[in-house]
């Protein structure tokens, strides 16, 4: 497999490279050279989950690694389900929650370790990555215990749930964890100097584990497949999927699984008040805002990092901008759309709730459409509670960190001490 560097096209390299790279030259994203398409989509979704995965990790990376590896790789990394649970006679919600973190995260996540496991040959590696609320928790499960490898994830101090902190700062051992003044946008920012930093990048053998690395995203293909694999022939002819956007790495890989061959006629960009994509598709212009804090902070990121690539699969050929709708949820809305689910018998959070809203908007007659379930309600259970005004249960994984002390480092908006703190943890 041959993947290519979107802001230098002279910096090709493989799959293992990408895995273990994260960014290229530039802060640059990597992106497949060529993508794959399957001549039989209906065999392919006639497989058993994990069997199609490797199917489609298989088609994506080549040969580079042997199919016995690429099977242990998906059977480690995809040991829970997606269901489609039904919310409508028409609307569906892909559950992609039912991992050890409860967030669609950890599929990429485990995965993305399975893949550095298998590819690192036990060399010391630093994870360093930035979390809106999930991604830190997956990344912070999936590699907890590996020798070889640390993990420091940045987040944002007092913006993302305590449920959800409590997931990935109360781990230790390899897992280091710093609180940052600031937005998702600024822990982001200093992660992209870090990679800039021959210093940093080279003597801490960096790697990123954010839904910029391609192995995250290899991963996040295979859950469309699954879910259009629950539907019935009929159904599937016109089919809308709505997906709720942050870093835009979700959606990013919605549109590789269509190019592959999946059967979705329109995918909807739903947002909330940090919506640079929405209007960019209505008016062209690429104008982030400054990031609104709301009920759903995983979305809040005012510049995602994963649009070049939705650039790419436009600009290359492979799809059309027009499958592609924006649209934003505001706050007064989001709740109302958690209470119209609740009504519906079905609990959610705020942001599936955000792309279920979307999705009705959008959504014509005759289509079937699917919102992405990106995250238990009981993750934001604060939230939950006082819209819908009645108790949310914890689940275990929660319950089992809900009162341990959290074990994060207050750090600055401010590159030089972040440098500082991480020689003097692993220098």
């Amino acid at each position: 497999m041959e993947l290519e560097n979107l802001k230098d096209a002279s910096e090709v390299v493989t799959f293992a490279q990408a895995v273990k790279q994260g960014l290229g030259k530039n802060q640059g994203l990597f992106f497949p050279k060529k993508l794959p398409k399957f001549d039989d989509i209906d065999a392919i979704l006639a497989m058993p989950f994990v069997e199609r995965s490797v199917e489609i990790v298989s088609q994506i990376i080549g040969d580079e690694l042997s199919r016995e590896t690429v099977t242990g790789i998906v059977e480690r990394a995809f040991a829970f389900d997606a269901p489609l649970a039904k919310v409508t006679d028409n609307i569906y919600s892909l559950e992609l929650f039912h991992g050890p973190t409860l967030a669609f995260k950890d599929f990429g996540g485990r995965f993305m370790a399975q893949c550095l496991t298998e590819i690192s040959n036990g060399e010391p590696i630093t994870i360093l990555t930035a979390t809106s609320g999930d991604t830190g928790a997956a990344v912070a499960h999936a590699f907890h215990g590996i020798d070889n490898i640390n993990v420091v994830i940045l987040f944002p101090k007092d913006k993302i749930s305590q449920l959800q902190e409590k997931l990935f700062t109360t781990l230790g051992d390899n897992i280091h964890t710093v609180a940052i003044e600031g937005d998702f946008d600024d822990c982001q920012q200093l992660v992209k100097t870090a990679f800039d930093d021959v210093d940093v990048r080279e003597g801490l053998h960096l790697n990123s584990a954010n839904s910029i690395n391609i192995s995250r995203l290899t991963a996040q293909i295979c859950y469309y497949f699954e879910a259009v694999s629950q539907l019935s022939a009929q159904e599937r002819e016109d089919l809308v999927i709505s997906v709720p956007s942050g870093n835009f790495g979700n959606l990013t890989a919605g549109l590789i699984a269509k190019v592959m061959g999946l059967p979705v006629k329109h995918f909807v960009a739903a947002t909330n008040m940090n919506d640079t994509v929405p209007r960019y598709l209505k008016t062209g212009e690429w104008d982030p805002k400054d990031t609104v804090a709301t009920l759903s902070n995983a979305m809040d990121v005012s510049n995602p990092n994963n649009w070049p690539r939705i650039e790419a699969i436009i600009e290359q050929g492979y799809v059309d901008k027009s499958v592609i709708s924006g649209d934003r949820v505001d706050e007064e809305y989001t709740q109302v759309a958690m209470r119209q689910l609740a009504q519906l018998g079905y609990i959610s959070e705020p942001h599936a709730a955000i792309a279920y809203k979307a999705l009705v908007r959008k959504l014509e007659e005759g289509q079937t459409g699917i919102f992405l379930g990106t995250a238990h309600p009981a993750k934001f259970r604060e939230t939950v509670e006082t819209v819908l005004g009645q108790p949310i249960s914890l689940p275990q994984p929660l319950a089992d960190c809900a009162g341990k002390e959290g074990l994060d480092v207050d750090l600055p908006n401010d590159y030089a001490a972040l440098k500082a703190h991480m020689f003097k943890l692993l220098g």
